[in-house]
């Protein structure tokens, strides 16, 4: 149960980046025919296997070298090297093994997400060796890491990777990254006889809210940028304006991410996810919207008819 735990199953959703390509492989008729259904499913699910294995051995590896740091912190030293649970040699070998095993997994998929992976361990290392311990290069580091993942699974599937889709993924993720920062810095705040401190010195409030607010905007604005954006209303039509249509529900959990980390109830952004309804009630209509948008033709129908629209030309279809 301590090997599992130190396996941090919980933080996996963290890889259903590498989900988000197969929607532009459904929504691109051009994709249709060469490759099928079932392989595509196949190459997507061995690739998300793969990373959830490969991150727990990061996990693992991680967890022994910052055990001395991590029994400092409130939240941190109940984790199973910290507290002692597990030795740190063994969580060292528990971690050599997981990460063969996901590069193992990216083998079977292909050559280029097995490069993908390697580029993430080389990430993970320079994140480790240096640059945990620098402020906005630590962020800008792991949101790149999240970058990497949404490209496996665009390779995995043989599809081009959309710069929108990295801009995207990236300005949400380097927030998230600060959402974590304002975790740690809350929850050891709380715990008043603390000796924790931030590797990378995210001890200044101000400075830690202004990174927030950017990368918040910023997150919020490719959002809108992309619904709005020739490329959408190419790959999806008039279903796009949808997507647009939902940003209310993203700026509300975007916020809750926020509020929960400044009041110490969460010790990570996806940790939130599971405990705080309203972000839970808001994902659910998001995700449900966006099926709506998706799949059921109607939907379509009704924002043509009722919203301008602008195609690829850059007119507005019909005038």
């Amino acid at each position: 149960m301590h090997y599992l735990s130190l396996m941090r199953p919980k933080d996996w959703i963290k890889n259903t980046f590498v989900l988000i390509p197969v929607l532009f492989w459904v929504n691109s008729p051009e994709n249709l025919g060469t490759t099928t259904a079932s392989e595509v499913a196949l190459d997507t699910l061995v690739t998300l296997l793969g990373f959830c294995i490969l991150a727990s051995g990061v996990y693992s590896i991680n967890d022994a070298l910052d055990a001395a740091r991590d029994r400092t912190h409130p939240v941190k030293r109940t984790r199973p090297v910290a507290s002692g649970a597990i030795p740190a040699r063994g969580a060292i070998l528990f971690g050599g093994v997981l990460l063969l095993a996901g590069f193992g997994c990216s083998l079977v998929v292909g050559s280029n997400v097995f490069l993908v992976f390697l580029l993430c361990l080389l990430l993970q290392a320079f994140y480790n060796l240096l640059a945990k311990r620098l402020v906005l290069v630590d962020a800008v580091t792991i949101a790149l890491g999240f970058v990497l993942r949404a490209a496996a699974g665009a390779f995995a599937i043989d599809i081009q990777l959309s710069v929108w889709l990295v801009l995207c993924v990236f300005f949400l993720c380097l927030y998230l990254a600060f959402v974590k920062r304002l975790c740690d810095y809350s929850s050891a705040r709380a715990a008043q006889d603390s000796e924790w401190r931030s590797p990378a010195g995210y001890d200044d409030p101000l400075e830690l809210n202004w990174l927030l607010g950017v990368s918040g905007v910023m997150s919020l604005m490719m959002y809108l940028s992309y619904s709005l954006s020739v490329h959408a209303f190419t790959v999806f039509g008039p279903r796009a304006i949808g997507f647009a249509l939902l940003s209310p529900l993203v700026l509300i959990v975007i916020h809750r991410f926020y509020r929960l980390a400044n009041e110490g109830l969460s010790d990570s952004p996806f940790s939130s996810i599971t405990s705080d309804l309203t972000m839970q009630l808001g994902a659910v209509l998001f995700l449900v919207g966006i099926g709506l948008c998706l799949y059921v033709p109607a939907v379509e129908g009704i924002l043509s008819d009722l919203l301008i629209q602008f195609g690829p030309a850059g007119a507005a279809p019909g005038s």
